[in-house]
């Protein structure tokens, strides 16, 4: 059962980054232990290496993940509305993005000040995309634009998680 969109309605997830659309795939997400469910909070550095990330489907179908930060560089102002933190093409479905090909490396997220939305969008693929461009830039990428460009439609699944910047260690 793909999850409700309702939270990414709350969140602003739809509007910001992505249009309204009915999930049909489930996407499971984790940080190590931690099992990402939209609007929770995940500290930076749990968050350094790739989450490990499960997509339901068949294995003929392929899938595109794509992770944005639409607060960059803050919430209030954010001029770079949306920082590319990873994206991954030609996932078989019923397996996970290293079975993909990854286009852009992952960078786990930095936010500099503020609370930071961090989104995983997930679109079926018609047909397998082979080479794509890496974007020009990490910052103002559009995920709506991407996927426009590479005729994916609307997303399948989204979830989002909240990051911080974590106090510095005080040493004494």
């Amino acid at each position: 059962m793909a999850a409700s969109v309702d939270p990414l309605v709350v969140g602003r997830v739809i509007g910001d980054v992505v249009d309204m659309f009915v999930p049909t795939v489930s996407m499971s997400v984790y940080y190590g232990p931690k099992h990402v469910t939209n609007g929770c909070d995940i500290k930076p550095s749990m968050a350094i290496s790739p989450p490990k990330i499960h997509i339901t489907g068949h294995s003929d179908e392929l899938y595109t993940l794509v992770m944005t930060d639409p607060d960059a560089p803050s919430p209030s102002e954010p001029s770079m509305r949306e920082w590319v933190h990873w994206i991954v093409v030609d996932i078989p479905g019923g397996t996970n993005p290293t079975k993909g090909k990854e286009i852009l490396p992952y960078v786990g997220p930095r936010p500099p000040v503020g609370i930071h939305r961090y989104i995983m969008v997930l679109f079926q693929q018609k047909a397998p995309l082979g080479l794509v461009e890496q974007p020009p830039s990490r910052a103002n990428f559009s995920t709506r634009l991407f996927a426009g460009h590479l005729d994916l439609g609307l997303p399948v699944a989204t979830i989002y998680f909240n990051a911080q910047k974590e106090p510095a260690n005080r040493r004494r």
